[in-house]
This record gives C-alpha cells, structure tokens and sequence, in this order.
C-alpha cells in the first residue's frame, strides 16, 4: 500500500513538473514565432499599401496639333496656352480633380469646372476662355 502512494505522488510529481514545462516551451514557440511573423506581415502590408498607390493619369503635358497645350504637375499646379477663335491665352493656377471633373482655379481669379476623359494616350475635355468661349480640346501627352 505504502508503494502505490509512494508511486502515485511521484507520477502525480511528474505530470505536475511536464505539465508547467509543456506551457512553458510553447510559450517560447509562440514568442519565436510572434518574433518572426509579425515583421514579415508588418513587411507584406507595408508594401501591399504603397503599391496600390498609382499617380494621377493627368500628370504631365498634353497638346495638340493647334497651339493648345496643358500641363499638370503632381503639386496640383497647371500651366495652359490655349488658342481659341483667334485668341491666344496663357494662363496658370490650381486645379483639382473630383472624378471625371476637373475644376481650374486661375492665377487671375476666374474658376472654371470641365469635364474630362483619358481614353489611350488622348485626353478629352472642354476649355472655356476668359471670354466665355468654348472649345473641345484633343489633347495627345506628349510628356510625363
């Protein structure tokens, strides 16, 4: 009797001590892995992010054939020569894009909203003039 309590107490010793080592090495596995997952997801999401970032298919100069010709910069910045019946103009300012629409914002204060398209390496859109005069432009990019 005295060797089956003795026994017991030894087995139950031993489950006791495999069982905090058993926690404890898979505490040590789950920090090795934590170490070495998380920069790798940190990684893959990081790069996941900046390449879906894709600039703005304005950017650039577009012309055509008449004189016309429209540049944007990635700061939000244009400069356009534009001849429209007869009448030359240059102009510059801001402009900002709300989907298909693109509303300038001029150095001389005149604002003035078209909408535009890109299909190829055209770009289609409406220029009005500081007479009011309108004009479909067909712009080719000729630069980025």
């Amino acid at each position: 009797m005295r060797l089956q309590t003795y026994a017991k107490a030894i087995r139950a010793s031993q489950d006791k001590h495999d069982n905090g080592g058993n926690k404890m090495n898979k505490h040590i596995g789950l920090k090795k892995i934590t170490k070495v997952l998380f920069p790798l997801a940190l990684i893959l999401g990081l790069s996941f992010l900046s390449s879906c970032y894709a600039p703005s298919p304005l950017y650039g100069t577009w012309a055509d054939g008449w004189g016309n010709k429209i540049s944007f910069m990635a700061d939000g910045t244009f400069n356009a020569n534009t001849t429209l019946n007869d009448n030359v103009e240059m102009d510059d300012g801001t402009y900002e894009v709300l989907k298909n629409i693109i509303v300038f914002s001029k150095s001389s204060g005149a604002k003035m909203q078209t909408e535009w398209d890109i299909r190829g390496n055209l770009m289609y859109l409406t220029w009005i003039d500081n007479k009011s005069n309108a004009r479909l432009l067909e712009l080719m990019k000729i630069s980025n």
